[in-house]
This record gives C-alpha cells, sequence and structure tokens, in this order.
C-alpha cells in the first residue's frame, strides 16, 4: 500500500481488494483530513491510460467501496467493454424532474472544490458551473454533472437550475444573475462582504466590483422569499482547517480570518439546517469548538 497525496491508495498488488474493502470509522470524520488534503495538493485526475481509473476514482473506489458505490449513487460504469468512457445524460423534463442535486455555483476556486468532494462524500448529486469541462471530469469523473455556458444567459441558468433543491456559492455574483429560483429550498451564501465594506484605500478600490456583486446576490435572495444561509467571514486564509476552534461574535470578521477549508466545511454543515426563513451569522477562526453544528445553528438563529 502506497501513500499519495496524503491518501493510502493501494499498490497494484492490492488492487484486487478495493472493492471489498470497507473503512472501520466514520467517513463524516476523516473527509476533512484526508480528502480535503488529498485536493488541496492536487485536483487533477492523473489518468493513466484512456480506460483505466483516475486518480480520484482510484482513491473514492478504495475508500467508499467501489463499484457498490456507484450502483448505490446512481453513476454509470465508468468504462463500456471495449475500456472507452462513458457520459452520463439527463434529457428529464422539467415536469416531471426530481429536486435531488445541490448546486455548486463556482467549480473551479480551491473552495468550490472542496465543497464539491465532501458532498460526494456525503453521496450527494452534484451539479457544478465550470468554466473548462473537460478538465472537471478529469477531476470529478461521473460523479459531478459540470455544467460549462454563459451566466448572463437566462437559459443556461434556467439549465443550470434543473433538478436542483439547494444552491452553495462560494462566490459571488451568481445570484444577482437568476430571473427565478423556484423549486430551490435552500441556498447557502459563503460571504465576504463584512471584509469588503471595512476595506479602504486602494484595497477598497480592489474589492468595489466584488463588494457590488456581493450586496446584489444578498438583495437577491432576500427578494426570492426562499429559506437562505449567509456565512459572513472574515479574510479567507490557506491555513489548515479544523485545527483553531471558531468564534461568532458580531463585528469578528472586521479583523479576524478563518481557512477556507474551515469555511467550506461550514457551508456543508449548514446546507443540512434550513432555516424558516434566514439565518446570517459572522464566523472567524477562535477559541470555541463546536461539537453539534445544527445546535449551533439554532443557537444563532435565536440570537440574530
Amino acid at each position: 500500500m502506497t501513500s499519495m497525496a496524503g491518501v493510502l491508495v493501494p499498490s497494484s498488488s492490492s488492487s484486487s481488494s478495493i472493492s471489498s474493502y470497507k473503512p472501520s470509522h466514520s467517513i463524516s470524520s476523516t473527509y476533512r483530513s484526508s480528502i480535503i488534503n488529498a485536493k488541496k495538493r492536487s485536483l487533477i485526475c492523473f489518468s493513466s491510460k484512456k480506460g483505466k481509473p483516475g486518480f480520484f476514482d482510484v482513491i473514492l473506489d478504495y475508500i467508499e467501496g467501489g463499484p457498490k458505490l456507484r450502483k448505490w449513487y446512481g453513476a454509470p460504469d465508468l468504462y463500456a467493454e471495449d475500456g472507452s468512457n462513458l457520459e452520463q445524460a439527463d434529457i428529464s423534463s422539467e415536469e416531471d424532474e426530481v429536486r435531488d442535486a445541490v448546486l455548486v455555483t463556482d467549480g473551479d476556486n480551491e473552495i468550490g472544490q472542496t465543497i464539491i468532494l465532501s458532498l460526494i462524500i456525503k453521496r450527494i448529486r452534484v451539479k457544478a458551473l465550470v468554466k473548462d469541462k473537460r478538465a472537471a471530469m478529469e477531476s470529478f469523473g461521473t460523479y459531478v454533472e459540470s455544467i460549462t455556458g454563459d451566466p448572463k444567459d437566462s437559459s443556461f441558468l434556467k439549465k443550470s437550475l434543473r433538478g436542483v433543491r439547494a444552491i452553495i456559492c462560494p462566490n459571488e455574483g451568481f445570484l444577482s444573475k437568476v430571473e427565478s429560483l423556484k423549486g430551490v429550498q435552500h441556498v447557502v451564501i459563503l460571504s465576504q462582504l463584512s471584509v469588503y465594506r471595512a476595506s479602504s484605500g486602494v484595497q477598497a478600490i480592489m474589492n468595489s466590483t466584488a463588494r457590488n456583486l456581493a450586496e446584489q446576490d444578498e438583495s437577491s435572495i432576500v427578494a426570492a422569499g426562499i429559506p437562505y444561509t449567509i456565512v459572513r467571514t472574515g479574510v479567507l486564509t490557506n491555513d489548515r482547517g479544523g485545527k483553531p476552534g471558531f468564534s461568532f461574535e458580531k463585528g469578528c470578521t472586521t479583523n479576524g480570518s478563518l481557512s477556507k477549508e474551515d469555511a467550506a466545511f461550514i457551508c456543508i454543515e449548514a446546507l443540512d439546517v434550513v432555516p424558516e426563513k434566514e439565518l446570517v451569522f459572522e464566523v472567524v477562526n477562535g477559541e470555541e469548538n463546536i461539537l453539534n453544528w445544527k445546535d449551533q445553528f439554532e443557537k444563532l438563529t435565536k440570537q440574530a
């Protein structure tokens, strides 16, 4: 057995046991340390030859039981009898669509990719907006429905939202372009609006576009009338997540910071806790350890 990108990957002599392997510990307690670390070093699928499993497929097969996961998840077999790749087609009509997907509105940036990997591990159907569909396919395979197009095109945005029950926005600029969020049940927004508003001088000029987009996104989701959660952070850093605790004090984002890994993790946790109307809170890395995120979100709702 060899180690690759922080995750144990079976050697060629042990590859036959991949599909029968079952982890002895909960995947929820390990995906942040193993999968995120693997992603952090490389999200490119190191596929060797045509018809051979890629790097990410080998990892996911190894930790989740391979073919059994594919059948459970509903993904097609990766390779046909001749060894060629198969692409998943979704031609379901809007009338009989099942809303079971989570849309990640930026699958290209680091936080978005971390969120996508976390959703895959949780066996959630994922759709992602990306700039390079081929690169996304190499990174995530058939586990993600990667979508490319003009974000200003209303038909493209409508197609993106087909079958979507929830949206995670790791970056600003998506919601303000959408004409309708009909059918969407929850939107989670990762916002640096506090940072943009606190900046001054040259930094304020550099942040002006992002600030405008963030403000437009928040206005759009309020007007949409569907449940939403806004995770308002301090400066996002490349520090390793999971070690420090957190602070939710009002005003903490003015001078505080939050690791990108923790930002992605909080978005994933917030996805499963749908507020009646809204939940907006500030968070940075601090001293408070959170044992139960559902209880923490309920606490923050009462404090709002």
